[in-house]
């Protein structure tokens, strides 16, 4: 069997995948929708499940518990927490030095 024939008899198969990945909930991949369940919450930041529980049950992230029991989470929110305490660049840091020390607050006395 030569490439081109393997090509054709694959070609059902992957229209038929493409198909059933457009047809999900709400037309859409998990991390373009605007609401995440637990699992697509975990899949988006990397976390594992378990560590978002112990994140919620702390009260570290935010979620929604609309029936009380199923976690549910805003993919914008979900950004917003994953880009908390940014760490300063080497030049964020000498650029605060340099405005402390021209201020008059550091330096020789």
């Amino acid at each position: 069997m030569n490439t081109f024939s393997q090509s054709q008899e694959a070609f059902p198969l992957i229209k038929t995948r493409l198909q059933e990945l457009s047809s999900q909930k709400n037309g859409s991949l998990p991390f373009q929708k605007s609401v995440l369940n637990l699992n697509e919450a975990a899949g988006f930041t990397g976390l594992s499940k378990s560590y978002m529980y112990k994140l919620t049950s702390r009260g570290e992230i935010p979620c929604y518990k609309p029936r009380g029991k199923k976690l549910y989470f805003k993919r914008e929110e979900l950004e917003d927490w994953m880009l908390t305490n940014r760490k300063a660049t080497t030049e964020d840091i000498e650029a605060e030095a340099t405005r402390y020390v021209m201020s008059g607050k550091g330096g020789a006395r």
